[in-house]
């Protein structure tokens, strides 16, 4: 049986270890190819990365796969996952490729692919890359020597994406007179975000925005929010801006250091687009994580929420298949499909920047659109992603759990796609009670699948 390659965000793994070695790369490079041919003209593949250290090894080894079988590379460097995307769309090229490990720490790495439109690929598009990995031969579809395919640099990637970033916020307005503190997380949007805030008339204190490949999402970005949120009150900033690795998701802190995550930052600009007149289907496309108090709010304002599996791949399809234009999730993953096809995290800073110039009001009052039910996380390392089914005594306290918190909350139970985690998440109008469910669920996942 041959292993999968693809989980639930393209292909994960240890960085110099298979998956993500140099050889299983080549091969990936050399299968991608093979797929996106369609037609007689001469085929381009973009490649862009994030700043870890293993970045340069499997760029190297995917661009020498693709080029063996005839087809063109076109090498952006370090560059948000979104603007791998939008540069995709804007070149015409038949697929594009992000080497990123996304929110993880340097020692991961993961490949991830766009069709030609700068959407993730289909689950059956990443199977038949898969099938032709496992079943091409050595010689098959490979280029005669004059045919082998060009590796070049695009030169102006990041002046196009900050472009077509500064393009999203309205000509009426300018971020003179805001002080931000934008965290890069060391990652893809060091050099973007300082750039586009500055130029829109920002002041802008950067901070994590010197990568060295090895201190992305080191205790920084959007999973990190205390450095942020120290510096924005020690300078007097308006706002704090938090990027991933990869700066797909954003997270944000008010003026006093307070953090506002996914589902406020989801509320506050659906509310403004319908205010706009441009939320299609008065709708927006949340995940299973987001807070029932999310519902609410919006149904006050009249607007749908639709719910998705955890995934800004579920949330993009969910999106497409109900026409809607606007989701995310509460992690940080905000998708305009009016302007980019997959999660862009300075877009949707640029979002809420435009709603403080409009309402004139500080992100502390503007974040109270809502107040979310006590909501607990935890994640707990796993050696094994057992069905819960096979474990009774987790499935049947997880049972009884639900029964107790009835209609008033919720438990829900994930493996993480990217790490060997266990996500546990319990809501409830009682936050000791939700606090405590969580812990006795926490402890016997340790003892079943505890590493």
């Amino acid at each position: 049986m041959n292993e999968y390659l693809f989980g639930t965000d393209g292909v994960r793994g240890r960085a110099n270890h298979s998956p993500m070695d140099s050889e299983t790369a080549l091969k990936l490079g050399r299968a991608a190819a093979a797929v996106f041919r369609n037609g007689h003209h001469r085929h381009r593949i973009v490649i862009g990365k994030d700043t870890r250290l293993s970045g340069y090894m499997l760029e190297t080894a995917l661009a020498s796969g693709i080029v063996s079988m005839g087809t063109d590379v076109m090498l952006v460097g370090p560059l948000p996952t979104p603007g791998v995307a939008f540069i995709t769309r804007g070149m015409r090229a038949d697929a594009g490729i992000v080497i990123s490990g996304s929110h993880n720490d340097y020692r991961d790495n993961g490949i991830k692919f766009f069709d030609r439109d700068g959407y993730k690929l289909s689950s059956a598009l990443e199977q038949k890359i898969e099938t032709h990995f496992h079943q091409m031969s050595e010689a098959e579809g490979r280029a005669t020597a004059g045919q082998i395919g060009k590796a070049s640099h695009v030169e102006d990637a990041v002046g196009r994406y900050i472009q077509f970033l500064k393009g999203s916020f309205p000509q009426r307005l300018a971020l003179d007179g805001l002080k931000v503190v934008v965290d890069c997380s060391n990652g893809a949007g060091y050099r973007v975000a300082p750039r586009v805030l500055e130029e829109l008339g920002a002041q802008v204190i950067a901070i994590a925005a010197t990568p060295d490949g090895t201190n992305i999402n080191q205790d920084c970005g959007s999973l990190h929010m205390e450095g942020l949120s120290k510096k924005v009150r020690e300078v007097g900033a308006d706002i704090g801006i938090a990027l991933d690795g990869d700066a797909d998701r954003v997270i944000l802190c008010d003026e006093t250091g307070t953090v506002v995550d996914g589902d406020v930052i989801m509320a506050l600009c659906g509310q403004m687009w319908k205010k706009r007149g441009l939320l299609k289907k008065n709708a927006i496309v949340a995940t299973v994580m987001s807070n029932l108090a999310l519902d609410r709010a919006m149904n006050d304002l009249g607007i749908q929420v639709m719910r998705t599996k955890v995934g800004d791949r579920h949330v993009v399809e969910a999106m497409k298949a109900s026409g809607t234009n606007f989701g995310g999730e509460q992690s940080g993953h905000m998708i305009f499909l009016d302007y980019n096809t997959t999660g862009d995290g300075m877009l949707a800073a640029l979002q809420v920047l435009v709603i403080l110039l409009e309402e004139n009001k500080p992100l502390s009052a503007l974040r109270k659109i809502f107040d979310p039910y006590p909501q607990v996380l935890l994640n707990v390392k796993v050696k094994e992603k057992k069905e819960l089914s096979h474990i009774p005594e987790i499935a049947e306290r997880i049972q009884s759990i639900e029964q107790e918190l009835g209609k008033n909350g919720r438990f829900l139970f994930r493996y993480s796609g990217t790490e060997m985690t266990a996500r546990i998440m319990v809501e409830g109008p009682d936050s000791s009670k939700i606090q405590q469910y969580a812990e006795e669920v926490s402890q016997l996942i340790n003892q079943h699948l505890g590493v």
